[in-house]
């Protein structure tokens, strides 16, 4: 998925409190030259926008600044939001070209019901429901699908078992178990009880 937001550059005596009374979120951009960061600013409103449909390391987004030389792309780094009233004071983005390759946290979406739940009564345990994944920035995956209808009791699919767009590679320990179909109390039950019987 991949986003548009206007922001504008910010006087670096702009107060954050004051900004934010005229509606406006304080923002920084990084990587856009080297570790030199600039200080920006973003409606309030497009910004509660793009959090509806923006994940923090996972969506590219195309950054307008009409009053700076730079325009592209970047990666939402952070979001500062007060504890508990959730209202989200600062962004951080990170620019990035499209080709280059960048670590990002993607969802695991698990799809079909496996053999061992809708024949024996088992259970799907999930362990891990993101992964992390390192690929170029222009093919950000929005989710990995798992096709977990195959699994019978006691069967489970690891990090190794994931199918990945072409050139990504997942961060971490392949061996991780990501789901496992696990033996039902029902069907325990009824196999003690037929151990009981015999």
């Amino acid at each position: 998925m991949e986003l548009t937001i206007e922001c504008k550059s910010r006087d670096a005596k702009a107060k954050p409190n004051a900004l934010r009374r005229e509606g406006l979120l304080p923002v920084v951009l990084y990587g856009h030259q080297g570790t030199e960061s600039v200080s920006l600013t973003v409606n309030q409103k497009d910004a509660d926008l793009l959090l509806r449909k923006a994940a923090v390391n996972n969506t590219m987004i195309d950054l307008k600044i009409p009053d700076m030389p730079w325009n592209g792309k970047a990666l939402l780094r952070e979001v500062q939001a007060h504890p508990w009233k959730k209202t989200v004071y600062h962004l951080s983005f990170f620019a990035v070209k499209a080709q280059d390759f960048v670590e990002v946290g993607v969802v695991l979406n698990f799809v079909g019901e496996p053999t061992g739940v809708k024949d024996d009564g088992g259970v799907l345990n999930t362990e891990i429901n993101e992964v992390t994944v390192k690929c170029k920035a222009i093919d950000i995956p929005e989710a990995i699908e798992v096709d977990v209808s195959g699994l019978a009791v006691g069967d489970s699919l690891t990090v190794a078992d994931l199918v990945l767009p072409e050139g990504a590679v997942v961060a971490g320990d392949q061996t991780q178990t990501i789901a496992t179909v696990l033996q039902g109390r029902m069907a325990e039950g009824e196999g003690e009880a037929e151990a009981a019987a015999e």
